[in-house]
């Protein structure tokens, strides 16, 4: 046997360590290709796509670079540590340093070869689905057809196997560094339960809830000035709840009797105690990263759902006609019939409403819309929005949903002052509705047809004319709007057309972050992983002692199960408060409501982190059960 058939051997026997960190690095060299194969893409060779796009993409790549340099270092020396043992061994039976390293360094150039060839053509495979689904998120005009990528296959085979070489080298440095005497003891050499201070434990509770307290407190530009502080506190603050405080909370567990002696609990709380000093640092960054990988798709979900719905919102209306201040009415009549031209040329079935919109000084020394109930009744019917009838002697204020308002409410103002009417009388406001009718007037009067009669001279009048359309294809709405802000000089707002060119330029940035929160979180369950199996040997020998003296097969299960569970859900929950915690006050920069967008992003990851750890936790008790039964 050579010495690499030796070194190819030794990574078929340690597979089940292998195997996380093997499919991790293909998944990372997956993304990394599909990011390059868009770079590379034909379509985007003539500028079909935003420049920034591109731009956005190629950083994205970058990042996912250099993540994965610490990402797959960090998975080396998690190897390591659970094979110094076997290396001590090897050395005693008289192999040198230099043949150890270069076996480290052959295995880890063997598995970053087949993992960097692996995500390749997992990459080439999966190619065509990524590239439809980037089609319909990046909204471009031509289609993405699949086409054989050299270029990204060839930057992608060298980028990886160059980051491998690199890494290799750099473990197999380190590995010098240990004394034999370390080897030979291995996984033996217990760290002990780490100590826990009460201090250090109240500093944990208070920064975590002075940067919670915080976060939720401020508005506004506050968030944004706030946001620094609270992450290096809530930062610290996480670091030392798992450091200090859970390990003084298993002492207090410990300590109390009726939990800690009734059933298997004394097994469960003595060997959690005594590993939580090693889970503290790997909990620590799986919950950092997490909290990256979710208030970053959460940030960039809200925020199109902000972009969105608030243009929804301020304009209920397919298409909505604004004239300039200086059109004749002649201008005006023939702006109207080439709109209806366009809307019948593209198919498009619009019901139109029209009317003259007249503004008045007020009592307030400003000057304000104030429409008659049957104009406002007929844009409301549009909208099938309720009419109004006000008496009268009343005016009702009627205003914008206050959900994208992030200054005073128009209410507020009108609220204090009053409709003129003939002989120097004044009307004053009586209740306030919230609606969309009419939205591009940000906050106006009501009046009876009655009333509106003994209104003074009006200070400027306006036309106005929206269309509402029902039942037709959304594809010749949008082209219909398209014409009609480039033919009708720019006169015509179509609310179609506007939320497409939103996703369109909104659609590659939620495409990177998505691909990028993706791998974090891929990258934190790793992590989790090799902290699991690396104990695994040690795992099997001590539930074998322990079922020698009546342990049983149901309560090996719930021993492990809680283990299992404790390591995985620890960093996920705390990740998941900070997750929500940041989306909340990102809600509040804008004055945006994010609770159904930020629970549909957190609770996504959450059922992914749940399936997960049934996997792991079905693989892992068979592993056990191998062992003692």
């Amino acid at each position: 046997m050579t010495f690499r058939q030796f070194a190819f051997r030794n990574v078929l026997r340690n597979k089940r360590l292998y195997i996380a960190y093997f499919l991790s690095s293909m998944f990372t060299v997956m993304v990394f290709f599909t990011f390059a194969i868009f770079a590379f893409h034909p379509v985007f060779s003539d500028g079909s796509i935003n420049k920034n796009a591109l731009i956005g993409m190629a950083a994205s790549g970058g990042i996912i670079y250099v993540f994965s340099f610490f990402f797959i270092l960090y998975s080396m020396s998690s190897f390591i540590q659970s094979r110094k043992k076997e290396f001590g061994l090897l050395i005693n039976l008289g192999a040198s340093n230099k043949q150890i390293r270069l076996m480290v360094f052959l295995e880890n150039i063997l598995i970053g070869f087949f993992s960097t060839v692996g995500g390749i053509l997992a990459g080439l495979v999966f190619a065509k689905a990524i590239l439809l689904i980037a089609e319909n998120v990046l909204i471009i005009d031509e289609s993405l057809d699949f086409y054989f990528p050299m270029l990204a296959i060839m930057v992608t085979f060298v980028s990886f196997i160059l980051l491998f070489f690199c890494i290799s080298m750099f473990v197999a440095f380190i590995l010098r560094t240990n004394k034999l005497v370390d080897l030979i003891k291995g996984d033996k050499q217990s760290k002990g339960e780490p100590k826990a201070s009460i201090i250090l434990s109240i500093l944990a509770a208070l920064l975590l809830i002075a940067g919670y307290g915080t976060a939720l407190a401020v508005k506004g530009f506050g968030v944004v000035i706030a946001m620094i502080p609270v992450i290096i506190v809530v930062t610290l603050g996480t670091y030392i709840l798992f450091t200090q405080l859970s390990v003084y909370c298993i002492r207090l567990l410990k300590n109390n009797k009726s939990i800690f002696w009734r059933k298997t609990n004394m097994l469960f709380f003595s060997d959690l105690s005594f590993r939580m000093k090693d889970n503290a640092r790997t909990f620590f960054m799986v919950a950092i990263i997490s909290t990256v990988a979710f208030s970053a798709i959460g940030a960039l979900y809200g925020f199109q759902s902000y972009l969105t719905k608030g243009v929804k919102e301020m304009n209920p209306y397919t298409y909505t006609y604004s004239p300039f201040l200086d059109d004749s009415k002649e201008v005006i009549d023939n702006d109207l019939k080439q709109v209806n031209a366009i809307l019948e040329e593209e198919n498009v079935d619009a019901k139109m409403e029209t009317a003259e919109l007249s503004y008045f000084d007020t009592t307030g020394d400003f000057t304000v819309l104030i429409a008659k109930a049957s104009v406002y009744n007929r844009f409301a019917a549009l909208i099938d929005e309720k009419e109004i009838h006000p008496e009268d002697n009343e005016a009702i204020i009627i205003e914008q949903s206050d959900a994208m308002m992030t200054q005073q409410k128009a209410s507020e103002v009108l609220m204090k002052s009053g409709v003129p009417i003939e002989n120097g009388q004044e009307i004053q406001p009586s209740n306030v509705i919230k609606t969309a009718v009419l939205a591009e007037v940000n906050g106006y009067y009501v009046v009876s047809d009655a009333v509106y009669e003994q209104l003074t001279s009006p200070v400027r009048t306006e036309t106005n004319a929206v269309w509402k359309v029902n039942g037709t294809n959304e594809e010749q709405v949008i082209e219909a709007g398209k014409k009609l802000e480039q033919q009708v000089e720019h006169k015509v707002f179509s609310v179609d057309y506007a939320l497409y060119e939103i996703n369109k330029a909104y659609g590659p940035i939620l495409f990177i972050g998505l691909f990028i929160g993706i791998v974090f979180f891929v990258s934190a369950g790793s992590f989790l992983y090799f902290r699991l199996f690396m104990d695994i040997d040690e795992e099997k020998r001590k539930f074998r002692s322990i079922a020698k003296i009546g342990l049983t097969e149901p309560e090996l299960k719930k021993v492990v199960t809680r283990q299992i569970a404790i390591l995985f859900f620890s960093p996920i929950v705390v990740a998941l408060i900070h997750g929500a915690v940041a989306l909340t006050a990102l809600s509040r920069l804008f004055n945006y409501n994010l609770t159904a967008e930020a629970g549909l992003v957190l609770g996504c990851f959450a059922l992914i982190q749940v399936i997960y750890f049934l996997i792991v936790r079905f693989f892992y008790v068979k592993q056990v059960e191998k062992m003692i039964l």
